[in-house]
């Protein structure tokens, strides 16, 4: 977690002198990108859900375990004008692909922004999230979060996960400028360690929450 104590940017929590935000670009998504946070996640300083939403107009994020049925976020979802899937390893959940012709709406992606334990907590309280058609990215997708091990494979921190999503969904357009705060924040992290604490500690590569491909003991 932060020390609240200290000054920090309100937008990347970063401290002075090591701000990102001139590296957080503003793009426009035909997708709307709606991330719900587990509150234990706002003040980490490697926030990548927060990066993932200051870099794309439009997107939003919600900090909470529960939504309420008067909240905006609950509104969004339960919009039938939406097309709302939930980005969440399922049994039966199929790989993210552009809109087909049966289904012009407007498309609202999903994610759940913490560790594996505390996004399923978020899901076994909200029905609402439960009944969104769940996707999936493809197998295969490597990260380049090398500040985290995980046991999981195909592991993405949360901005990777939403740029592969959105790449996936609309094949068209560029989003890779989102990653570069991210890419910032770990080598900064890295140089501070230093080369022998980093190799002996984080030698191998790892994420914060979003897989590639589902399986059935973590669904």
């Amino acid at each position: 977690m932060t020390d609240s104590r200290r000054p920090r940017c309100v937008l990347c929590l970063r401290p002075p002198g090591h701000c990102l935000c001139a590296l957080i670009p503003t793009l426009q998504s035909t997708t709307r990108i709606l991330v719900i946070q587990h509150p234990q996640e706002q003040g980490h300083a490697l926030n990548t859900g927060r990066l993932l939403v200051a870099g794309l107009a439009g997107a939003q994020i919600v900090v909470a375990e529960h939504l309420p049925l008067d909240s905006c976020a609950y509104a969004q979802i339960t919009d039938p004008a939406w097309r709302t899937e939930l980005l969440f390893p399922g049994e039966n959940a199929p790989v993210l692909a552009p809109a087909g012709a049966r289904d012009q709406r407007p498309r609202c992606l999903v994610l759940i922004d913490g560790t594996w334990r505390k996004a399923r907590k978020i899901m076994a309280i909200n029905p609402v999230l439960q009944r969104l058609p769940r996707v999936c990215l493809p197998g295969g997708l490597v990260s380049r979060y090398r500040l985290r091990k995980t046991g999981v494979p195909n592991a993405l921190s949360t901005i990777e996960a939403g740029v592969q999503a959105l790449h996936l969904l609309e094949p068209g357009a560029d989003y890779a400028a989102i990653l570069r705060p991210f890419e910032a924040l770990i080598e900064r992290q890295i140089q501070a360690m230093g080369p022998e604490c980093y190799a002996r500690n984080h030698s191998t590569q790892g994420a914060d929450l979003w897989r590639s491909a589902p399986s059935d003991a973590d669904a």
